[in-house]
């Protein structure tokens, strides 16, 4: 008796884990869309200043700091991109910066099948975007630095081609840097 209720538990477990069943369910992926991009909204909500978002490929590493939130969108990387875009600029509140691997340029095609296709998108996609290239490691430091203290959000898409993840400093977006820079030459003038 108990060798057939094992056996019937290994006939379902297979059954369901099958590639049959495995494909995908277009309602489900779009219920998954909209509950990343309901998460997306409330982390955009709660973020401000100093706080990130990082739009990784595939092999981005899950990172140990306190700070730092992944979620594993099952998503094409350009797609994502274009929705967190699109949030971030419908927010008064924040305005982005965006920091592209600098290694990115140098990746050819012989080595990685669709990488200009892929830069081409990209940079269509971020037009009259403030936009900065720095090494890998560069950009994987500040994020670092900025996990320790703010929350940074990774929503880690299916995307296979190297150095391609996309780091969104968010900035104050009612406040730029020049004026920031005028209120403490004023402070310093006026300092008793």
């Amino acid at each position: 008796m108990h060798k057939l209720l094992a056996f019937t538990f290994l006939v379902s477990l297979f059954a369901f884990a099958s590639p049959a069943r495995a494909q995908t369910d277009p309602r489900a992926e779009a219920r998954s869309a909209a509950a990343r991009r309901a998460v997306v909204q409330n982390r955009l909500d709660q973020f401000g200043h100093r706080n990130w978002i990082v739009i990784a490929d595939s092999a981005y590493p899950s990172q140990t700091a306190a700070g730092i939130e992944t979620i594993v969108t099952h998503q094409s990387q350009l797609q994502v991109v274009r929705e967190v875009i699109d949030a971030v600029g419908n927010a008064k509140h924040v305005r982005p910066t965006v920091y592209l691997d600098k290694e990115i340029k140098y990746v050819d095609e012989q080595n990685a099948a669709g990488i200009s296709d892929y830069r081409s998108e990209l940079l269509t996609l971020l037009a009259g975007q403030n936009v900065k290239a720095l090494p890998h490691e560069e950009i994987i430091a500040k994020l670092d630095e900025a996990g320790k203290t703010f929350h940074v959000l990774i929503l880690k898409s299916n995307m296979t081609l190297p150095y391609t993840s996309v780091f969104i400093e968010l900035d104050c977006g009612y406040w730029s840097a020049e004026a920031e820079a005028s209120l403490r030459k004023t402070m310093n003038l006026q300092a008793d």
